[in-house]
């Protein structure tokens, strides 16, 4: 423990010091605005304003006049970021946490109380601000969010043709691996525009189909109910709405990457290794994303052992073209992404070793990038399928995950390529140590059966 004292700064004489002097502290709330400014800055320090953009200015005007540089607010839903902006314009050190960080409050709680208590933990430095991208990664973020709401809602509208089709004994995915593929799209616009006749369906199916006509022909024999045919071409046509809202959205997504992506020169972007990724899926972004996250980070994520399109996507709205400038290292990123457990510690013994239950979006991409990889043949597939015989799978998923994790930021830190030799080095070493292992069991087992004194057959007697 004296070690970890030292590490962290613990002693006898550590005590409080003023970091920030001209520090305010504001309760963010949907109906008003609670500001709090130090008690020699103005007769009334504590004071309520509304919400409104007129009284967000108000709130600007009065800390400018009361000598405040920075300000600290709760992340409390999404009624922080009006103010917030206002105040990013204005020249204001903002920064934001979370309410985990300022919710122990000793006394009666109430939003004066509040504000004085953020106001007075920033100002002796001990508030923790969360990761903020700049403005133009904040709009491509809400618009990849945007537009993974699409994709769950047209998930949900394939979901009700399924069932509608069910309900008819209609077996178009028993006949097709995807009915949103070539054959089954076509006889399902064939059944909505009236054709009812198998045989004339079964011919709309691609000659590629595994299955034989006559099995086609057997699953569109259905009861063909008026009320569940309705309800299906309504979820088809929803199906196709949000698909066309979704390549809307695409088209806007690739504007603004395109606006902040980092210029290179043309001969390195001519130069740029595309990674061997060609398998396209249904949901993968239509752009080349593979080409704007190269001109922002230098590097070519693609290349990286389960890294797909949308996760490329996904990582690039959520972080940023400059993220490794605010992560002092590979391991603050690791814990912020939220892939690192939170060791306990007490009386010298660990308590809990548990990953905190937080939803990161950036962890969660990482965490799918691993689950990617359980059937890899790759070095990161070893050491999932390793640690998935010894934890289970949900370990394992975190486990590589956080070592994806770390590999992306020092590739973007540093501007290095994704290198599999480093990896297979390791990989050879494991296999040494194992060799090792096998051979001093091997070695204690012959002794055991010499001082035994057994004969051991090959069982061809």
């Amino acid at each position: 423990m004296t070690k970890v004292r030292r590490k962290n700064g613990i002693g006898k004489d550590r005590e409080f010091k003023v970091v920030h002097l001209n520090a305010a502290g504001v309760d963010v709330s949907p109906k008003e605005m609670q500001v709090c400014v130090p008690s020699d800055r103005d007769e009334k320090c504590n004071r309520t304003f509304g919400v409104y953009t007129k009284d967000l200015h108000e709130i600007s005007a009065w800390l400018k006049k009361c000598g405040i540089d920075t300000v600290v607010m709760e992340s409390t839903g999404v009624y922080w970021l009006p103010l917030f902006r206002v105040l990013k314009g204005d020249g204001f050190d903002v920064i934001l946490v979370s309410p985990r960080e300022a919710k122990n409050y000793a006394g009666k709680k109430t939003d004066e109380a509040d504000a004085h208590w953020l106001m007075t933990l920033h100002t002796y430095g001990l508030l923790k601000a969360c990761f903020q991208p700049d403005n133009v990664t904040r709009e491509i973020r809400n618009l990849v969010r945007h537009r993974d709401n699409l994709i769950q809602s047209c998930s949900r509208e394939v979901l009700h043709l399924q069932k509608e089709m069910e309900q008819m004994n209609l077996k178009l995915d028993n006949a097709f691996s995807d009915i949103l593929g070539k054959s089954g799209q076509a006889i399902i616009k064939a059944i909505l525009d009236g054709e009812r006749d198998p045989e004339r369906l079964a011919g709309l199916a691609d000659w590629r189909c595994k299955k034989s006509k006559e099995e086609i022909k057997a699953s569109l024999q259905a009861t063909w109910d008026e009320d569940h045919l309705f309800i299906m071409k309504q979820s088809d046509d929803l199906y196709h709405y949000y698909k066309d809202l979704i390549k809307d959205t695409e088209a806007k997504i690739e504007e603004l990457v395109n606006r902040y992506s980092a210029s290179v020169d043309a001969d390195k972007a001519a130069a740029m290794e595309r990674s061997k990724k060609q398998k396209q899926l249904h949901n993968d972004v239509s752009f080349d994303i593979e080409q704007y996250a190269y001109n922002a980070w230098g590097v070519n994520v693609m290349r990286m052992p389960g890294m797909s399109k949308n996760s490329a996507l996904r990582l690039l709205a959520e972080l940023g073209p400059d993220f490794v400038e605010k992560f002092p290292d590979a391991r603050h990123f690791e814990s912020w992404a939220n892939l690192v457990p939170n060791n306990k510690i007490s009386g010298g013994k660990l308590l809990s070793s548990k990953v905190p239950n937080k939803n990161n979006p950036v962890g969660q991409v990482f965490r799918q990038c691993a689950n990617a990889l359980w059937r890899s043949n790759e070095p990161l597939g070893d050491y999932f399928r390793h640690i998935k015989a010894r934890s289970g799978h949900l370990q394992a998923m975190v486990a590589t995950g956080k070592k994806m994790a770390g590999i992306f930021y020092t590739m973007v830190k540093n501007k290095k390529e994704y290198d599999v030799s480093i990896y297979a080095k390791s990989k050879e070493k494991t296999l040494e140590r194992r060799i090792k292992k096998l051979q001093a069991k091997i070695l204690r087992l012959q002794n055991e059966q010499a001082q035994s004194g057994l004969k051991v057959t090959d069982g061809t007697d």
